[in-house]
């Protein structure tokens, strides 16, 4: 009789909405609280800049993210990191935060604007050290590191930068990662835009449609996202987490 009972509580669930659970924040909060916990500056950081940059705070990487990455690079025994685009430097800070002592990150970003901010915070963490801010175009350091004979040393990349410029980093990526190494894209939903019918007349839609300069990146993003879908170089996954994340390791 119980098993009876169960079963029909089980497809009654499943009818709702197929068997999954629905990801609301709640379901979120939930998910950071069980998973390895912030450490503090993190913390402190992502306060810092949701007051200071409130314009702009939206760029900063989830906590998700961060304990996602923490555990790769964990399970990578990672050194070696490149970090395009570092923003206020949470994912910086992240990653220097579980490499070991003698581990690397080279932090790439076009403006200095947030320099300041970027320091104070791994200082804090007493991870400054482990952290070489370059300031200059993504594209032209990726390819200095290729020419001083970079190719294949990095464990993990991670691409947080400007949309339309993917393609590049990832042609570049695939030469400096390693085999067995992962390269991350963030953004790769773009607040679901890349996941809709462009032509579609749904009045929901047309907040993703009628801006030629979000356009613009939702297309990089969607030519970047079926490209690697099809790269036979390359395993793949796209996870659903925050603005999405596609995950790529060389064959």
């Amino acid at each position: 009789m119980d098993s009876e009972i169960f079963i029909k509580h089980l497809k009654k669930l499943y009818s709702l909405n197929n068997g999954k659970t629905v990801i609301t924040n709640d379901i979120v909060k939930f998910t950071q609280n069980h998973s390895e916990p912030l450490h503090q500056v993190q913390k402190d950081l992502i306060e810092y800049t949701n007051t200071k940059f409130e314009y702009n705070s939206y760029m900063i990487t989830d906590g998700n993210q961060n304990q996602l990455f923490t555990l790769l690079l964990k399970v990578l025994n990672a050194k070696k990191v490149i970090d395009v685009g570092v923003y206020t430097g949470l994912s910086s800070l992240s990653f220097g935060l579980a490499l070991p002592e003698d581990g690397k990150v080279i932090g790439i970003d076009n403006t200095n604007e947030y320099e300041e901010c970027c320091h104070l915070h791994w200082k804090k963490a007493n991870v400054d050290h482990k952290i070489e801010l370059v300031i200059d175009s993504a594209k032209n350091h990726l390819q200095k590191l290729i020419d001083n004979g970079e190719s294949g040393t990095f464990d993990f990349i991670f691409i947080d930068a400007d949309k339309d410029s993917y393609d590049d980093y990832y042609e570049l990526s695939l030469k400096l990662i390693r085999k067995g190494g992962i390269i991350a894209f963030d953004n790769v939903l773009f607040f679901g835009a890349t996941a809709i019918d462009q032509k579609s007349p749904k009045p929901e839609h047309q907040v993703f449609l009628g801006c030629p300069p979000f356009q613009r990146m939702v297309n990089a993003l969607i030519l970047l996202n079926e490209k690697i879908a099809k790269d036979e170089r390359v395993y793949k996954t796209m996870l659903p987490l925050s603005d999405g994340i596609t995950l790529v390791t060389k064959k």
